[in-house]
């Protein structure tokens, strides 16, 4: 605005921030012309200038105009208005920034919380439709999945991540990176139980310091809504302020709940005021705890970041001044009303007082006192005042100001006392209604005339869109003028979650008067969604049909979650009544208009409000600030432009799994059947449009059973135990039944009821009954246990009333497994042959002898074929030792088979697609659980502490670095543990030992200097570092000066494929030369130990392995490979059950060079058949190409006997026959104290300590350890970790020492009693030496595999071991 012309006035309003590419608005305002004017707007680019608008007028108007924006990505144009007439020139130039928006982006988890080896399902949703990586982080930021450019052309993309069962509790982050955009969702790991009911606190938000009692309600409700019956225990506390003592100020009580499951409890708030306040924090703690009543089972109302918190307040009431002028004038009184407004139902008796003055300078004014509705009137002389008044008043600890303006008559010297203000709701606005908005005004000092009251509505979910403006008239007569205008506004779903009035007047002294102000709406959006089931309510097993109405051609994606998740981890939800949904929006209110764009001048003569202490920072309502931080304000923009073409219902929870379509009506109905649980589910829609997005009101799906049942039960039991099966019947109908409950019929066990005649009997609403029979087992394994109950018709009444059978649900049916176990402890033999007949046939035979202690029907004998030698090691990628896998080393056994075995698999072309699915898994899970050992600087540790083991860090990044090209392995994680190793190089070259020795029979004739060196070289050159490399050059350089010893036959054969690996071919001939010259030959097997006198199977395994990957690693010949046949018959005659070998050490390096024989001998072609004779029967298998990798086992009838086998043909076949059987245990230990006599030998006199030992405790049958006894045994001495596998519990031991005792105990706890206990067998074994022989001339302190046994027996329900 020009302000030296009087007459010709305008005004222009333009957002200071526009969205590139979008629809704009501004807003032009032209009165009183002098004559006939051009209006011309223009947006000024360096590239071009735009005319907005050309107006040509001799009359005042004011309009808003359209336009859209340049499509650039950011820039500051020159938005400029020009005004021409006869007599009349202005030219006003403003800067606006034009800005391009990244889209919308959120993602959604299918829980807020999971348990260690759940899958994460997850969906990113965005208005793009190319995605760019997205990450997953642990909680030590390693990254542990990897998808790049995965995009989805339907604007929802949905994938999953399976966690390890081993993975590290804490937070997680799933990062989806966009360009330079990064957004993050959050969930957490933990090892939980989902709570079977919620507990609620309901109780007022805030308390008077003032009150006396306060009241206060517990309530419990199992997740399917009904009364949890129990007892409730309240602690309410007051805590203390950080800064004192820590005195505890709490009151403790317990009720019985009532029949609503609810506890009604108050107590008086003296108990909590008779100290200094100062001292204690304003809030009450409440925390609740429900006992359910028969289970004893607890459930808490709170935890540490929610609990029910009651603020303190120490306002009695609140003051205000109502009906009070807003002008004065000399020589007049001033009258006034103050309202005292008494809280908390409190009895309003307090003196008000009133004040003048600023807030530090206040003059005692009056002393009022109420009438019995809170008023107090008052009136004053203005004779002493001269300038604005400002009032105060004040009551109890409450404070009410108003200012009084001085009226003085209006010139362009003085700012202006007149005003608008744009009345506030309370209430949140209707969506798609009219509101009725007014505006007040006070206008004081103009001439007579008339002033234009314009009005604009903007909300923030676009730049500045002014959706109504419109243009009132008052007319002004006298000195003071004051009045209202009004008006309707439409409220659409694009103005939620808040819209803003600004409402603004150009003054006939010329100034420009303005206020603003802010409405909620209620939470809509412009796709109206919904989710509905029909029936409503379910009974487990169910069909229900569940409709989804949206816009046509929407997109949606559906989720249903138990609700014991959200009682257990509530919030993280999509929820537009929580705003959820508006916060993950990118809306941004701003306080004032981007620097870039601050024009320095101000055009418009405005009167700043004049603040008074204590709130100078309150709404500033003056016309300027209106301008800058109401009327230009900036927010991203998050229009949803999706050209989806169908509606696809796309779910990721359990509940539902289903995908549908439709095109045109809006509507979809999916069938769906119930999950077999009694819980209520809760749904999560949300549906994306050209429209817009939307998100459905939660719905509820409750899935309960009128009445239902419940079976107890141990987890396990030994044959010949016997225990009490408990079947519990609940009725939660309003009336009563007769229930018949009645066992499944089988042969694996017998049942002898215990209850009498209440197996048919009446059960009343609210009750629940239990019964019982003995149960005696008589069939090995899994048994399942089915019972039902089912309410019948009856003519018998129950407590007068006649019985009812429900239309729903009248019969369930429960079926739990029970674990059968053989008496004793399990043993197993087995006999391995690799078979190549080549065209002649070949014969082997075996004999098997059981002893004669075995245990009855616990014998089984099978014989099992492939055509493949890896093909038993692929079957069992998940356990090919039946062994722990808790520390970092052991996970790695898990993790490097795979690899081996699918580089074979893909280099002989045999992979598949079902065998690549489980082995990634399998990697994945593997890499993800390795992390959990890895420390910071890039090292890895036995068991995530402690020093890094340069052994174990060599053997995690050689199988990385493998791994990488079957799933995503962080790079940087690789470089980090390389780094690491090379800075362990020492100035000889060889590296430094760091953590134990993994195997203390590795020691020898050499250091473990030259031994560790060793692996640690053949670890980088398998990595393909080349040999020239500094650090290479330094090592090899060591290990050639230890050649001239080479009486340590394993450090040997790792030397010799080091120098393979190396290209050294002299050292290589030379090493293999010696190794030759000290092989053992058994007809034709050829094998190696560690010496003449120590033949541990384990080793033999790991020399052999090396000697033979020396041997092909390096283009072999012909002779190469029939030297090796010999060495790979004996390594598969060492194979287990599974497909592994002793331990985990020999376990990985066979399997490497099994792999790398077996794709340099492998052939397309040939065929064997197999022929197994037994004493009484005949097996025949046929290998041939299509089913080599196909594991072929059948049981035989023979446990025991001779057992001759024939293989024709032309391919290999590998044959396995493994005989399975129980011995007894002694019967005559009766106590649960454990000591072990240890005898086994040691490779020399000086051996102080073992390898790691592992302690494996099985429970009783319906024992289990005590949570607290087993936190303890963790902490225990040389105790590294523990952990409990179904009914085991597993120690690992770091080391014993020799000839010196260790001593833990365990104490267990009986659950559920069972009858004939049987005793349960305690086994200690040296995990790397887990072998068959024991020299008992030497004692030591670790053990041969399965030899040494502990035994325990219980006769009480609690006890140590």
């Amino acid at each position: 605005m020009n302000p030296s012309v009087v007459f010709d006035q305008y005004l222009v309003a333009i957002p200071a921030v526009i969205e590139a590419g979008a629809e704009a608005k501004f807003c032009a305002t032209l009165r009183q012309p002098s004559g006939t004017l051009v209006m011309t707007v223009t947006l000024m680019s360096r590239e071009k200038n735009t005319t907005l608008f050309t107006h040509t007028s001799n009359e005042a108007f004011q309009t808003c105009v359209q336009f859209k924006a340049p499509l650039v990505q950011k820039e500051v144009q020159h938005f400029q208005v020009e005004v021409r007439g006869d007599t009349f020139y202005s030219k006003q130039v403003t800067k606006v920034m034009i800005q391009a928006y990244d889209p919308f982006t959120f993602i959604q988890t299918d829980k807020p919380i999971y348990l260690p080896g759940q899958k994460v399902n997850f969906r990113v949703v965005t208005m793009d439709n190319k995605m760019r990586p997205a990450n997953q982080l642990d909680p030590h930021r390693n990254r542990i999945g990897q998808w790049l450019n995965e995009s989805s052309n339907s604007r929802i993309l949905q994938l999953s991540y399976s966690l390890d069962t081993e993975a590290r509790e804490g937070p997680y982050q799933i990062i989806v990176s966009m360009g330079e955009r990064k957004i993050s969702h959050n969930f957490k790991v933990e090892k939980y139980v989902l709570p079977k009911f919620d507990v609620t606190v309901n109780t007022s938000e805030e308390v008077s310091i003032g009150q006396e009692d306060i009241e206060a309600e517990v309530c419990a409700k199992y997740t399917y809504g009904q009364p949890v019956p129990g007892r409730v225990t309240v602690n309410v506390c007051r805590p203390i302020n950080k800064y004192f003592f820590p005195v505890i100020f709490f009151l403790y009580c317990s009720f019985q709940a009532d029949k609503t499951g609810c506890a009604t409890f108050s107590f008086n708030m003296s108990i909590f005021t008779k100290v200094d306040q100062k001292v204690l924090q304003d809030v009450l703690d409440i925390r609740a705890k429900v006992e359910e009543e028969g289970t004893g089972k607890l459930c808490f109302s709170f935890k540490m970041t929610h609990q029910c918190r009651i603020r303190i307040s120490y306002v009695l009431g609140k003051v205000s001044f109502i009906n009070m002028p807003k002008v004065w004038e000399r020589g007049s009184n001033v009258e006034g009303k103050v309202s005292l407004t008494c809280c908390f139902q409190l009895i309003c008796d307090a003196p008000v007082y009133l004040f003048t003055g600023q807030m530090r300078q206040t003059h005692s004014l009056q002393n009022l006192t109420t009438d019995s509705n809170g008023v107090a009137s008052f009136s004053f002389s203005t004779d002493n005042f001269d300038q604005d008044i400002q009032l105060h008043v004040t009551a109890f600890y409450d404070r009410g100001f108003h200012i009084l303006s001085m009226s003085q008559p209006s010139s362009p010297d003085i700012k202006t006392i007149s005003s608008l203000e744009v009345q506030t709701n309370n209430k949140a606005v209707a969506c798609d209604a009219e509101e009725d908005i007014s505006v007040n005004y006070t206008i004081v000092g103009e001439s007579p005339g008339s002033v234009d009251v314009i009005y604009l509505v903007s909300y923030l979910w676009v730049y500045y869109k002014v959706e109504h403006d419109q243009t009132f008239v008052c007319l002004l007569k006298n000195y003071l003028t004051e009045g209202q205008v009004s008006f309707k506004v439409r409220v659409s779903p694009e103005m939620a979650p808040e819209f803003q009035v600004v409402a603004y007047a150009v003054l006939p002294s010329e100034d420009v008067i303005a206020h603003s102000a802010d409405f909620s709406t209620d939470k809509c959006f412009s796709n109206k969604v919904s989710v509905e089931f029909s029936p409503s309510s379910a009974v487990p097993g169910e069909e229900t049909n569940m409709q989804v109405t949206a816009l046509p051609h929407s997109l949606c994606g559906v989720s249903a979650i138990d609700k014991s998740v959200l009682i257990k981890e509530p919030g993280k939800t999509l929820d537009a009544d929580k705003v959820t949904i508006f916060d993950l929006f990118p809306l941004k209110k701003s306080s004032g208009i981007p620097y870039e764009v601050d024009d320095a001048t101000e055009c418009l003569n405005v009167r700043p409000k004049r603040y008074v202490l204590p709130y100078p920072r309150q709404e500033q309502n003056d016309a300027y600030a209106i301008f800058q931080v109401k009327y230009m304000y900036t927010c991203e923009s998050v229009k949803h432009n999706v050209n989806a073409i169908d509606f696809v219902v796309a779910p990721v929870f359990n509940m539902f799994v289903c995908i549908c379509y439709f095109r045109d009506d809006g509507k979809r109905g999916v069938s769906l059947t119930v999950p077999d649980t009694i819980t209520t589910w809760e749904t999560e829609a949300f549906c994306l449009s050209s429209q817009g997005f939307g998100l459905a009101p939660r719905k509820e799906m409750k899935v309960f059973q009128p009445f239902f049942l419940e079976l107890t039960m141990p987890y396990s039991i030994i044959r010949g135990e016997h225990f009490e099966l408990k079947a519990t019947v609940f009725n939660y109908l309003t009336s009563c039944i007769m229930v018949t409950v009645t066992p499944g019929p089988s042969s694996d066990y017998t049942l002898t009821p215990l209850s009498g005649d209440l197996y048919t009997s009446c059960l009343c609403a609210n009750e629940r009954k239990t019964l019982r029979w003995t149960m005696i087992p008589t069939a090995l394994g899994a048994v399942n246990v089915t019972v039902s109950a089912e309410a019948v018709a009856s003519h018998v009444s129950c407590d007068n009333e006649v019985v009812s059978v429900p239309d729903r649900g009248r019969i369930d049916v429960v079926t739990k497994s029970l674990i059968v176990k053989a008496e004793g402890t399990e043993m197993t033999k087995t006999y391995n042959w690799l078979l190549c007949p080549k065209g002649s046939p070949l014969t082997e035979e075996a004999e098997i002898h059981l002893p004669e202690n075995v245990i009855e029907g616990s014998a089984r004998t099978s014989v099992s074929v492939l055509g493949d030698i890896l093909g038993r090691a692929l079957k069992n990628l998940d356990g090919l030792l039946q062994m722990p896998y808790g520390c970092g080393e052991q996970n790695m056994a898990l993790l490097a088979p795979n690899i081996y075995i699918l580089h074979y698999l893909k280099g002989t072309q045999q992979l598949t697609t079902a065998i690549m699915e489980k082995a990634t898994n399998f990697l994945t899970s593997g890499y993800q659980r390795q992390l959990n050992y890895k420390s910071a600087d890039g090292a890895y540790t036995t068991f995530g502490t402690g020093p890094g083991n340069t052994w174990l860090t060599a053997f995690v990044v050689r199988s990385f670095a493998k791994a990488q090209s079957f799933v995503y392995i962080d790079p940087r994680k690789i470089e980090e543990s390389k780094s690491w190793l090379q800075h362990k190089q020492q100035e000889n070259g060889c590296f430094e030992k760091s953590g134990k020795l993994f195997n203390n029979r590795m020691k020898g004739g050499v250091s473990d200097e030259v031994t560790l060196s060793a692996y640690v070289t053949a670890a980088f050159l398998e990595m393909n570092t080349s040999q020239h490399d500094p650090v290479m050059n330094k090592s090899l350089a060591c290990l050639k000066q230890s050649l001239s010893d080479l009486s340590n036959t394993y450090t040997t054969a790792l030397l010799a494929y080091v120098f393979t690996l190396a290209g050294d071919v002299e050292t290589r001939a030379h090493l293999l030369q010696h190794l030759d010259t000290v092989a053992v030959r058994e007809g034709g097997f050829l094998y190696w130990s560690q010496t003449a006198a120590e033949t541990s199977a384990s080793l033999s395994v790991e020399i052999s392995s090396y000697v033979l990957l020396a041997k092909l690693s390096a283009s072999p010949t012909a002779e190469d490979l029939g030297y090796a046949s010999g060495i790979i018959r004996w390594l598969t005659g060492q194979q287990n059950y599974y497909g592994g070998f002793s331990s985990t050490q020999d376990t990985v390096v066979a399997l490497q060079a099994l792999a790398l024989y077996s794709t340099l001998v492998f052939s397309p072609e040939g065929w064997s058949t197999v022929t197994v004779q037994a004493p009484s029967s005949q097996l025949t298998f046929d290998v041939n190409q299509s089913n080599k990798l196909l594991y072929q086992e059948e049981a035989l009838q023979d446990v025991s006997g001779k057992y001759s086998l024939e293989v024709k043909g032309t391919a290999c076949a590998s044959v396995q026959i493994s005989a399975t059987y129980n011995i007894p245990t002694p019967a005559d230990v009766t106590t649960l104290s454990v000591k072990v006599q240890l005898e086994v030998n040691t490779t020399s006199e000086s051996e102080k300590t073992t390898n790691m030992v592992i302690l494996d405790i099985k429970m009783l049958s319906g024992f289990s350890p005590d949570p607290e006894s087993l936190k303890s045994l963790k902490h225990g001495l040389l105790v590294s970790r523990v952990e409990q596998k179904e009914d085991h519990v597993l120690v690992y031991l770091e080391e014993l020492p020799k000839d010196t005792p260790i001593n833990h105990s365990l104490d267990i706890i009986q659950e559920l009693p069972v009858d004939n206990l049987k005793p349960a067998v305690v086994k200690i074994y040296d995990y790397y030496q887990p072998g068959p022989k024991a020299d008992t001339k030497r004692r030591s302190c670790w053990l041969n595999r399965r030899r040494s046994f502990i035994w325990m027996l219980a006769h009480e329900k609690n006890m140590k071991l």
